[in-house]
């Protein structure tokens, strides 16, 4: 009896480093530092119309732009040296300035009631 949770134990604490593990890799694929701002080109569209481009490692020193959508809505949009972000709109939800600043290539920020997004990508990366 006493063998058998002796097995029992040491195959728990097994699964649960095994788990531990897992969720500690997931964690580094998601937290990944951030993609050189070198080659990276945020990509600016409305209603799916690429509206502007924009070399991230160009920026010397960040400037804000203003997209006005056709309902009147607006997003004040801020350009950094490898980074992009919408940092005031006057949307219901704000869901879009909550997103923050993106520096990767793993998500775009979106402004669904103005039909806005911004979109980061590689120099060579081609989208399908």
């Amino acid at each position: 009896m006493q063998q058998t949770t002796t097995r029992k134990a040491r195959l728990i604490i097994i699964l649960l480093c095994i788990m531990a593990l897992i969720s500690i890799a997931s964690l580094c694929l998601l937290f990944r530092p951030s993609e050189s701002a070198k080659g990276l080109t945020a990509h600016i569209y409305q209603d799916g119309d690429l509206i502007e481009s924009i070399p991230l490692n160009q920026v010397k020193t960040s400037y804000t732009l203003t997209v006005t959508s056709k309902d009147g809505g607006s997003n004040v949009i801020e350009v950094r040296h490898g980074a992009i972000g919408i940092v005031s709109a006057d949307c219901p939800d704000g869901l879009c300035v909550h997103q923050g600043f993106i520096k990767n290539t793993a998500l775009p920020i979106t402004c669904l009631p103005h039909r806005l997004v911004i979109q980061l990508q590689k120099e060579g990366d081609t989208w399908d």
